[in-house]
């Protein structure tokens, strides 16, 4: 974990300058966070000059200039850069999505199956994701494990979903 403590807004502006340079593989306009996480961009700018002091971001000169994240963004915000990471199912409401990958699964409360929870982080915005939506995730690579659930919160500055399981199966 992260030595650096960051308001939620940073974590919020610094999580979605991720996920667009993900997609991009470019530098990122404070426009495009804005307008992302419906935010003002002179706030944008702003909350990046205090990102850049902590060397989470490098501007990027030019017109096709905006911001990168450091290695120390992933750091700070306790994400793995992966390179290539592995791609595990995801379906919302049982449409497949792409956009996402899921990057960790946390089960919660395994010792009582009718209370269990998973938390699960995902790279790609969560914010098209409400409580009570439907969700089922997997088989993983390795255990093939796949669980369905009922979304019980969504951590958008995390990239969270909190899923109450339904069902959690591997084969044997």
């Amino acid at each position: 974990m992260s030595s650096i403590d960051l308001t939620e807004s940073q974590k919020t502006i610094l999580q979605e300058l991720i996920d667009l340079h993900r997609d991009s593989e470019s530098a990122v306009k404070g426009e495009a966070i804005a307008d992302h996480i419906d935010r003002n961009a002179g706030t944008i700018r702003n909350q990046m000059q205090s990102l850049k002091a902590l060397q989470l971001v490098e501007g990027v000169p030019g017109p096709k200039g905006g911001y990168k994240p450091t290695s120390e963004a992933y750091n700070a915000l306790d994400i793995e850069d992966m390179d290539e990471p592995a791609t595990i199912p995801l379906s919302h409401n049982g449409e497949p999505i792409d956009e996402q990958v899921v990057q960790e699964i946390h089960l919660m409360s395994v010792h009582h199956p009718e209370k269990c929870r998973a938390e699960v982080r995902v790279q790609g915005s969560v914010r098209n994701f409400h409580e009570d939506d439907s969700i089922t995730i997997g088989p993983t690579p390795k255990s093939s494990l796949a669980i369905t659930g009922t979304i019980d919160g969504v951590v958008d500055s995390d990239n969270k979903l909190i899923i109450r399981t339904e069902t959690m199966e591997a084969p044997v």
